[in-house]
């Protein structure tokens, strides 16, 4: 079992993880990043982004995230490809140990472990991932312009999600799987107002059809009752709006989180309840959850490491 001591250690990548790694470097803080069991991050599974700055013709997602990890590594960040088992905040210096059992000795910890989108658990789902199914209609909305989509959710942000979309395509339909939405009252009225979406109450998504990327869903209403009912529609995008789990399980007990395990942080700062201990990115923002976002946060994180060490000495 190796012991290693850092500085600074930084628990996941992505555009938060990789943005303080450039940072912190160049503060010549000598950071380890441990990019986890999804090096980049969720942008790694996506393909075409337009809406990062820097990049006017748009670029593939592995492509720019293997152009921040680059940029992290030439400033002098260590990116080792594992990923944390298991983490120890109750002392400083913080110990966390790798799934190999190796053990970093940290002075400061940076987690930027992201969050996973919820999906329905359909195969075709991962069959037709950047092919037609999305999770983030910011993100991928653009491609759908006068085209036909619909959006799985019935809470605030299926609505919000498909009031955007609504914007762009010329038919939502909002999949609900209750007969009512959860949605606050406002948001309910300004999606059942929008002449472009309909929505599909008592609805459930049996799978998905198309040839070459999404043509359509296998919808089935009133599941499991003399009403039940099939039918398809004709959709070229597949919106999950049914929520993002963050991935935060293993600092549950070391650092304080919200309802939904959100790591609470002192905000404007990346602060968390543990003095030394940061976060950035989607792990603690359930709001947002933007690659641009993300990286801020981690540009913030790597700023306040260095506040903070600087008060340390």
């Amino acid at each position: 079992m190796a012991e290693t001591k850092t500085k600074v250690l930084i628990i996941g990548s992505g555009p938060a993880g990789y943005t303080a790694g450039i940072y912190a470097s160049r503060a010549n803080l000598q950071p380890i990043i441990y990019e986890g069991n999804q090096p980049g991050g969720q942008l790694t599974q996506t393909t075409e982004i337009e809406n990062f700055p820097g990049y006017p013709e748009g670029i593939q997602g592995p492509q720019m995230m293997e152009e921040i990890r680059q940029q992290a590594i030439r400033f002098g960040a260590e990116i080792v490809s594992r990923t944390i088992a298991k983490v120890d905040f109750s002392s400083r210096p913080f110990r966390a140990e790798d799934e190999k059992g190796d053990v970093i000795v940290a002075d400061t910890v940076i987690i930027s472990t992201g969050a996973t989108a919820k999906y329905l658990g359909l195969p075709d789902e991962e069959k037709y991932r950047g092919l037609g199914v999305s999770a983030c209609a910011t993100c991928d909305g653009f491609f759908y312009r006068k085209k036909n989509v619909a959006v799985v959710g019935g809470g605030d942000t299926a609505c919000e999600e498909a009031l955007y979309l609504s914007t762009l395509a010329k038919k939502v339909y909002l999949i609900v799987r209750r007969g009512v939405l959860r949605a606050s009252s406002v948001m309910q009225r300004r999606v059942k107002e929008r002449e472009n979406i309909e929505i599909l109450y008592h609805c459930n998504t049996l799978g998905l059809f198309g040839e070459d990327g999404v043509e359509g869903a296998h919808i089935v209403r009133n599941v499991g009752t003399p009403e039940e009912e099939k039918f398809d529609i004709a959709i070229d995008g597949f919106f999950l709006a049914i929520g993002h789990t963050p991935n935060t399980e293993i600092f549950r007990g070391q650092v304080e989180l919200d309802g939904e395990g959100y790591i609470k942080v002192d905000a404007p700062s990346t602060r968390t309840n543990v003095e030394g201990v940061f976060a950035a990115g989607d792990c603690a923002d359930p709001i947002y959850q933007q690659a641009i976002t993300a990286a801020g946060t981690g540009c913030r994180a790597a700023l306040d490491v260095e506040r903070f060490l600087m008060e340390q000495s």
